[in-house]
């Protein structure tokens, strides 16, 4: 699936994109200041996240209740991992094999982890400020 859009309808861009995604694991590849943050919190309040939803840079891992189900985001920001082993240290396999909504920015420093059925969302910036998504389920 490809779709393109603009910041002022994200949201309605993160409906689509969670109707189409088939694994809950869903890793963010997109260069530094696309936009990766921005879409995930989208796609957390239409999951029924209420919470201030923020990136987990410095913690590594950030985890939201949805208020209108039983549904649990974890949200990884793996950009300071240096290696692998960090995140084996901190469980990240547990979570990956919750059950639970998994989405992880910087996906390529784990990828030893990262469970062979999941959806990658890819994020590009158009010269025109808007941004093309592509989704693969694996």
């Amino acid at each position: 699936m490809e779709i393109t859009f603009s910041l002022e309808n994200i949201d309605q861009t993160a409906e689509t994109v969670l109707r189409n995604i088939q694994n809950k694991v869903v890793l963010f590849d997109a260069e530094m200041g696309t936009g990766k943050t921005t879409f995930i919190k989208s796609l957390a309040k239409h999951l029924g996240v209420n919470d201030l939803t923020s990136s987990p840079t410095f913690s590594i891992v950030n985890e939201y209740h949805s208020a209108t189900t039983s549904d649990i985001v974890y949200h990884f920001d793996l950009y300071r991992i240096e290696e692998e082993e960090e995140a084996y240290d901190m469980g990240m396999d547990e979570y990956l094999d919750s059950g639970n909504w998994c989405f992880i920015e910087w996906p390529e420093k784990t990828p030893n982890i990262i469970p062979e059925d999941h959806t990658l969302i890819e994020i590009f910036t158009l010269e025109n400020g808007d941004r093309r998504l592509t989704l693969t389920n694996n």
